[in-house]
């Protein structure tokens, strides 16, 4: 074959197909300008309808995925590719992708099972698989938490939804538990009533269901009491600190000693006969 005639056979080609690839490269630019504007319009639409904060990035996400597979199919048959073969080679390699990623599709089940049955939503504070924090977004494979300190942690919804999970958030009431060691010898209704008039002195602390104090062990090294209040979920930790520190300041003045693990040695002098 001389260049002319393979000259003569590229022209042929590019007059056959050319307009071919033209358009349907320009279909897939629009196409996608296009679903972008869509996804974008339907986010906007469920921020006006008040739709749960859980499901607005999967929706968004399950809508993005099925319209680009629209487009692929559009642009696909623009080419002269015959759909059903397409679809027949497409359905083969989604068994083998099936199978290769099976833990990415239990991750996606999960999601659902998720937004379904709502164990948390967006803003709840959460301790899963070893995690503490605030959950941030709730995406198609994932779920993502911000820790206290600003991390932030991805977990994989397949483990997420069939394993234990604390909700923090999920009452508006939590109950704040305190261990108080006193010294053996201490005055213990005296430290009762004592620790009982902190409580009652914060604002955050609530009077129903009242206060409770009392003597939860006999340690080694002190008397332990427990209190149990309660307070609304948002004043948790600072009334938590902000009494144990009250306690650390004012036990002193109320003569009551806040005992640390201590040994007493006594040596005995031999008798040099013995």
């Amino acid at each position: 074959m001389n260049t002319e005639q393979i000259i003569t056979q590229i022209t042929e080609i590019a007059v056959a197909y050319g307009p071919k690839i033209i358009g349907a490269v320009l279909v897939w630019i629009i196409g996608s300008w296009v679903i972008k504007i869509i996804t974008g319009g339907f986010g906007k639409a469920m921020d006006k309808s008040k739709t749960d904060k859980s499901l607005k990035p999967f929706l968004k996400g399950i809508a993005g995925a099925a319209l680009k597979i629209m487009l692929v199919i559009t642009v696909l048959g623009m080419l002269g590719i015959k759909m059903t073969s397409f679809i027949a080679i497409l359905a083969a390699a989604g068994l083998a992708i099936g199978m290769a990623l099976s833990g990415t599709l239990q991750n996606f089940a999960g999601g659902v099972m998720i937004l379904i049955f709502k164990p948390f939503k967006i803003g709840d504070l959460i301790d899963a698989q070893g995690y503490l924090g605030t959950v941030h977004e709730i995406q198609i494979f994932n779920t993502i938490l911000k820790t206290p300190d600003n991390k932030t942690v991805i977990l994989p919804n397949g483990s997420l939804s069939n394993s234990s999970m604390t909700n923090y958030s999920t009452e508006d009431l939590r109950r704040v538990d305190w261990t108080i060691g006193i010294g053996y010898g201490d005055d213990v209704d005296k430290a009762k009533e004592h620790i009982k008039k902190l409580c009652n002195e914060d604002s955050r602390i609530l009077k129903d269901p009242a206060v409770m104090v009392a003597v939860s062990e006999l340690a080694d090294s002190s008397v332990n009491l427990v209190c149990r209040a309660w307070a609304t979920k948002e004043d948790y930790w600072d009334v938590f600190f902000e009494l144990n520190e009250k306690v650390y300041k004012t036990f002193g003045d109320a003569d009551l000693n806040i005992p640390f693990p201590q040994m007493d040695v006594h040596l005995q002098k031999e008798d040099d006969n013995s």
